[in-house]
């Protein structure tokens, strides 16, 4: 009989049952960006009606909506021209009664001094490119080096990415969680950063920085339904850490080509 125990990690305990809601910072408001806000409100209506206090979200975007973003992106015709963060967060406002906020900024250290004003326990990058995680990484570790154990303490990473058919989700943990006692599981308290323990993937990856002038040309580039597909896993990963309070795979690969996904378990 196999009685080897499985390594998992346990949420931080004050976002087990917080008292208020819980800040996410959301970066990118593209492909995936634009899917993930519809999981996130997914999960703060979920999480209400099962007396928890939600979440907070805040949307960290730049661009405005083009031609070539209606369809593979949640965004309308008549939204075109408009800051992304904005189109999406007043549209979601209204239909789901939150108050969430836009920044129509980039998050990066040029805009390091706002950033730091907005700071969040979970933070979530949609980013297309590497040197911008890089950023990101380094101001969370100082955010959560500055602002302590307050509410608003960066505590958990999850980053995005992804090709035409292929892409992942990885969680990690600013710095170490305190985990509980456990006779049944191995718990682990640190979540490596993808830019640490993907370095060399990250580094070695080719980019494309042209701008896409139409919707089929952005297809040419991106799947269909990849982004999507990477927000629903990626949102549930994060609803299983909110709701059970515990995971074993802190994320995933994904191939639409395959139709197969590799989880990522908790080490």
């Amino acid at each position: 009989m196999n009685t080897q125990k499985i390594k998992v990690h346990f949420i931080e305990q004050s976002l087990l049952q917080p008292a208020n809601p819980i800040t996410v910072n959301l970066i990118g408001a593209g492909g995936t960006g634009s899917h993930m806000l519809t999981a996130l409100a997914k999960i703060h209506t979920s999480l209400l009606a099962l007396q928890h206090p939600g979440l907070f979200v805040r949307v960290f975007d730049g661009d405005v909506v083009t031609a070539a973003n209606i369809g593979r992106q949640l965004f309308a015709a008549s939204e075109i021209g408009l800051p992304k963060a904005v189109a999406l967060i007043n549209r979601y406002n209204r239909h789901f009664g939150t108050d969430w906020k836009a920044v129509t900024m980039e998050y990066n250290r040029a805009n390091l001094k706002h950033v730091q004003q907005h700071g969040a326990c979970i933070t979530i990058s949609c980013v297309d490119k590497v040197q911008p995680r890089f950023e990101i990484a380094s101001i969370l570790q100082q955010q959560h080096k500055n602002h302590g154990y307050g509410r608003d303490n960066a505590r958990y990473w999850m980053d995005f990415g992804n090709s035409r058919h292929t892409g992942q989700a990885v969680l990690a943990t600013i710095g170490a969680i305190k985990q509980p006692a456990s006779k049944k599981f191995i718990p682990v308290g640190s979540l490596p950063f993808p830019t640490v323990e993907f370095k060399e993937l990250f580094e070695a990856a080719k980019e494309d920085n042209t701008p896409s002038c139409s919707l089929a040309e952005a297809l040419i580039r991106q799947d269909l339904f990849i982004n999507p597909s990477l927000a629903d896993l990626g949102g549930s990963v994060l609803w299983q850490l909110l709701r059970e309070g515990v995971i074993e795979n802190k994320g995933f690969f994904l191939n639409l080509r395959t139709l197969k996904a590799q989880p990522l378990k908790v080490a």
